[in-house]
């Protein structure tokens, strides 16, 4: 679809739609993807065993407290499981779905376009590159221009030959510090977004300067920061102050791991927190004047996230913390910004 036709819509995996049409909205999601980049195998013997096996009740607390030594774990790629979870999700009043999956982690259009069509749910497929560990072995070869042109055509035309079209730019794959080639794909996405009116989706690198490392890069290529989404949050930055002076750059804040529970972290040397601290910061937030930049989601990668391995699925913000942050003293009007009025923003193509 030209770009003078998409102006003023949302694009999903469906076609172009209404963004007053999208509803309450995951905006950090994987409905379909192969994760294994992130299988770290354990150095104890019995423990390589249950790293090799299928996820279930035998195994699942020690799944649970580190997710990435099972490789079972780290793959989503049954349709009819994401199928009945993501209608979950619809039963619970669930209107869209972000599917940041991209370039290296199994970006599946085609599935996504059946699970979109067999739950009447959104999906909104993300275009562009994740991180440097799983660039295509040409990346070196590739230009800022060659790569910008991809991103625009994921957007405008669709991904492949599947004539299937992206209708985010992410999430765009960040380590610290950046690589030059992350550098290349930051700089071609703002590029891209200035061309197709999209907005950029952000994993950044797991340091509390990262975020704004990646932000000077954008805006010093040209990009519009107040259409910038800033992921995982809630395992980057824990200091208020800092993320006071992020939301001072116009970007939008997503606290995106609601249902991370375990406190251990195995990439980092920060706790990752609960629930009830994510829900803490956001009332913060809020408070400060902030609701219309903050975005939730769950960030499911992993079998054991899903209902049918004893997870919360994606129903878990809507069933669960929603009413928590109205007895925290959030308001309805505030909520209804974080999970409907700022996601459809930020799908508008403007």
């Amino acid at each position: 679809m030209p770009k003078s036709k998409s102006v003023g819509m949302a694009q999903t995996v469906l076609g172009p739609v209404s963004p007053q049409s999208l509803g309450k909205t995951s905006t950090h999601e994987h409905l379909l993807i192969d994760f294994v980049c992130m299988f770290r195998e354990p150095k104890v013997a019995s423990e390589i065993k249950l790293a090799y096996e299928p996820v279930d009740l035998t195994n699942l607390g020690w799944v649970r407290y580190d997710p990435f030594r099972n490789l079972d774990n780290l793959r989503l790629v049954d349709e009819q499981t994401i199928i009945n979870e993501v209608g979950l999700f619809k039963r619970a009043g669930g209107g869209t779905i972000i599917d940041a999956t991209t370039i290296g982690i199994g970006r599946d259009p085609l599935g996504l376009a059946r699970i979109s069509r067999a739950t009447s749910v959104n999906v909104v497929m993300g275009a562009g590159y994740y991180v440097d560990a799983v660039h295509p072995d040409t990346m070196d070869e590739k230009s800022v221009d060659m790569l910008a042109d991809q991103i625009i055509e994921e957007l405008t035309f669709g991904v492949e030959d599947t004539g299937i079209k992206a209708g985010i730019i992410g999430e765009i794959g960040c380590t610290w510090p950046l690589t030059a080639n992350e550098k290349k794909v930051l700089i071609a996405s703002s590029m891209a977004q200035k061309e197709t009116g999209a907005s950029i989706l952000i994993h950044p690198g797991r340091n509390e300067s990262a975020p704004f490392e990646i932000l000077d890069l954008i805006s010093g290529s040209g990009g519009d920061l107040n259409r910038v989404v800033m992921g995982h949050l809630d395992r980057t930055i824990h200091d208020l102050k800092k993320v006071v002076e992020l939301a001072e750059s116009g970007c939008y804040l997503e606290y995106d791991l609601f249902g991370w529970e375990t406190s251990f972290y195995p990439f980092s040397d920060l706790d990752m927190p609960n629930d009830g601290q994510r829900i803490n910061w956001v009332k913060n937030l809020v408070n400060m004047g902030y609701s219309g930049q903050v975005v939730l989601a769950q960030d499911i990668w992993g079998k054991h996230f899903l209902s049918r391995y004893g997870g919360y699925g994606y129903a878990h913000i809507l069933n669960n913390i929603v009413p928590r942050m109205n007895e925290s003293g959030i308001s309805n009007k505030d909520l209804n910004k974080m999970l409907v009025g700022n996601p459809a923003n930020i799908l508008t193509i403007v």
